[in-house]
């Protein structure tokens, strides 16, 4: 990004009222050009696997959502076995003096989402780009946020670039004994999160369905910055989902332990 451009925004954020109704406009405006930023959000001669993919466009036009970080279903992820298996920590266990979490859904490009459905049986390399590059540029929005709310004054902590983050991801070598939901895990859950935010609701598959679908990551942070919750305009935890089965269908072993 831009250095001077970058500082002006940062000016503009500094020179704000206190008031999140315009801080959180602010911030959707530097989430957008800081991610759509052509040297962040495209992949490089450098980078490309071959030439096909070179000049990539990774994420389209981000969403965000924000919550209470005293909401009582962070709690309940915590304690229902059911639902992260015990390893989520809320965000008042992440910084003490928390009062909203920001969530950022990235939804990948039309270009991305194409790529994958030439071969239903394996990852484009589109797909393999937007998961090694997708995650270099999520971990450096999610650094500069906290930078900017950071120079603002804010405490603020963006657990999945943090060094006490962790991911569960057990591989089972015994054949008879299938994994489950129990075997993969974190102890911050991105898609709970953006729950909570307003973001979307879960499908059959475990995805979250946004707005702009579910092809897409997430990242999101903790601060102690104010700011009024994102109406949740659903009410359960499948509202979003139709149950139509198309994710069983599309899955290439078909899988059953959705």
């Amino acid at each position: 990004m831009n250095v001077f451009f970058r500082n002006c925004i940062i000016y503009h954020v500094f020179g704000l009222r206190d008031y999140t109704g315009e801080i959180g406009i602010i911030l959707e405006k530097i989430v957008e050009d800081f991610i759509l930023d052509p040297e962040i959000n495209h992949v490089s001669k450098e980078e490309a696997a071959d030439e096909s993919v070179v000049g990539l466009k990774l994420f389209d036009k981000p969403i965000i959502g924000y919550a209470s970080a005293n909401d009582e279903l962070y709690e309940k992820f915590k304690i229902d076995e059911k639902i992260t298996h015990g390893r989520f920590i809320p965000p008042q266990e992440w910084m003490e003096d928390a009062k909203t979490v920001i969530s950022i859904f990235l939804p990948y490009s039309k270009q991305v989402k194409a790529g994958n459905r030439r071969n239903m049986r394996e990852p484009s390399k589109e797909w393999l780009h937007v998961r090694r590059e997708g995650k270099k540029a999520i971990d450096k929005l999610s650094l500069y946020i906290k930078e900017i709310l950071t120079q603002k004054g804010y405490l603020c902590v963006a657990p999945g670039i943090e060094d006490c983050f962790e991911e569960i991801i057990d591989i089972w070598l015994d054949i008879n004994r299938s994994l489950d939901n129990s075997d993969f895990g974190s102890n911050w859950s991105q898609r709970h999160v953006a729950y909570v935010a307003g973001l979307g609701t879960f499908g059959l598959s475990k995805t979250l369905i946004t707005k702009k679908g579910v092809a897409g990551t997430f990242t999101s942070l903790i601060t102690n910055m104010e700011h009024e919750p994102t109406k949740r305009d659903y009410q359960g935890i499948y509202d979003y989902c139709s149950m139509c089965g198309a994710c069983i269908s599309n899955c290439p072993p078909k899988s059953d332990h959705f």
